[in-house]
């Protein structure tokens, strides 16, 4: 799903801001939720003890987001996204740090391994730094933060109401900015604007759901394999070169995936939805 909203965001930022792109997703992101959460009982069950988590959360996870948009019109989108997964190293520091997460050989290799990849892929040049490299790494710092703290949420929380106090608090956030910069999407835009709002929201509810079941250490480095597939999306759809060395980080990647779900063991489920 979030290879998807990377493409769609390149195509919606040709047209709009990015303010206005987080906002519509907000937007849209609650009307789509919004049957589920009626289905389970309406909005008295989204009642939450820990708003000011919730908050944190949400406000870290939107500044990190409007950096990952924006770097989607600086530099190359294979490369945005092979930034991003510097995320797992904050996240597993954080995870082990305050969320007591153990850390095994295994997840350390798969995150080594990963990180490795990446760098095969990204190769940073030794000239002058791209503003948008930076803006991508500040965005990894910020999501694996967010995902930490979901992380601990999902201990308290539903799943559900997860997503949905993301919908509001993010959309609250970014009402003011968006509506200083609107334009109104033209019909091809409002297309992409719907599939943002429709995998964004629900990739962060399968997000929020796998937590449940593994460790956020398990979880992230899982997600390394979205790397190699955005490479091959950037070559195909915007002519970005895929060349061996990508190829040979796309297997370090996968490498690393492999050996950390062999080696992962189940962790009982917990209730909640």
């Amino acid at each position: 799903m979030l290879l998807i909203v990377a493409v769609a965001g390149r195509e919606a930022t040709r047209e709009l801001n990015v303010f206005e792109i987080m906002e519509l997703r907000s937007v849209l992101g609650f009307l789509m939720l919004y049957p589920l959460v009626h289905r389970n009982g309406g909005l008295a069950t989204m009642k939450t003890s820990r708003p000011l988590q919730h908050i944190g959360r949400n406000l870290v996870h939107y500044a990190g987001q409007l950096g990952w948009f924006f770097a989607l019109t600086l530099i190359p989108l294979g490369q945005v996204v092979a930034i991003e997964f510097t995320m797992p190293i904050w996240t597993a520091i954080l995870a082990a740090t305050f969320l007591g997460e153990r850390m095994t050989v295994s997840k350390i290799s798969a995150i080594v391994l990963g990180i490795v990849g990446v760098i095969v892929i990204v190769r940073p040049a030794t000239g002058a730094i791209n503003p948008g490299q930076l803006i991508a790494l500040a965005a990894a710092v910020g999501f694996g933060i967010s995902i930490a703290m979901m992380k601990s949420l999902t201990r308290t929380e539903t799943t559900l109401a997860i997503v949905f106090w993301m919908a509001v608090i993010q959309g609250a956030t970014g009402f003011l900015p968006s509506i200083y910069f609107w334009t109104w999407p033209s019909a091809y835009t409002w297309g992409w604007i719907v599939v943002i709002a429709l995998c964004g929201t629900f990739s962060h509810f399968c997000m929020a759901r796998a937590m449940l079941y593994a460790d956020a250490t398990v979880v992230v480095p899982m997600d390394f394999l979205r790397v190699p597939l955005t490479a091959a999306a950037g070559w195909l759809i915007y002519g970005e070169r895929l060349d061996m060395l990508t190829v040979l980080g796309a297997t370090l990647i996968l490498t690393g995936n492999l050996l950390n779900l062999k080696a992962a063991e189940p962790v009982p489920a917990r209730a909640g939805t």
